[in-house]
């Protein structure tokens, strides 16, 4: 199991669901990995949601939690810098670093949604040593996972939470060598 394979599953579990036995097994990568470097990682709560949902539940508790909910939007640059210039510049940015790194998203999101960052934290992973992926993660990520993660304290009822906290210390783990991050 590798960082890599972790950070695309985790990729597609922070998507829209489309298929419950693609969360199952992903949940089982994500799981394995975690457990390996953080024992008793939150996240086994997820495993048992997914296998008391239908599908259809599981989908409208996504759309619940992410899109008719602001405060806890996938989308990092809203995190970080509201809605300003800012915001703006973080996803032009974005964009030139999937560029320059030959990363092409799949699907139609925005290239601040953690599921894409995500996607291309997997891709650097593969491609990679330790060059650009920790300081990305520091600079660009990892700020604003954890401002999502805090929005979610208010919202203790909700299953995704504990993969937004997955995606933090993923995120966290995979930088801890790294004195920026």
């Amino acid at each position: 199991m590798t960082i890599a394979t972790s950070y695309e599953a985790l990729a597609r579990m922070l998507d829209y669901p489309e298929e419950k036995q693609q969360l199952q097994d992903d949940y089982n990568l994500v799981s394995t990995f975690l457990n390996k470097r953080r024992p008793g990682a939150p996240i086994s709560e997820f495993a048992e949601f997914v296998d008391a949902s239908s599908l259809a539940a599981l989908q409208e508790e996504y759309v619940a939690t992410f899109d008719f909910n602001p405060a806890t939007a996938p989308y990092l640059g809203h995190h970080l810098f509201g809605d300003n210039q800012k915001k703006g510049g973080y996803m032009i940015m974005l964009k030139q670093e999937f560029e320059r790194c030959g990363y092409t998203p799949i699907g139609t999101e925005l290239p601040d949604h953690l599921s894409v960052l995500l996607g291309f934290l997997a891709h650097l992973a593969r491609q990679e040593g330790q060059g650009t992926r920790q300081p990305f993660i520091a600079e660009c990520v990892l700020p604003g996972v954890e401002r999502l993660s805090t929005a979610f304290d208010a919202r203790q009822d909700s299953h995704w939470k504990v993969l937004v906290e997955a995606a933090r210390l993923l995120c966290a783990e995979d930088c801890k060598e790294v004195p920026s991050c």
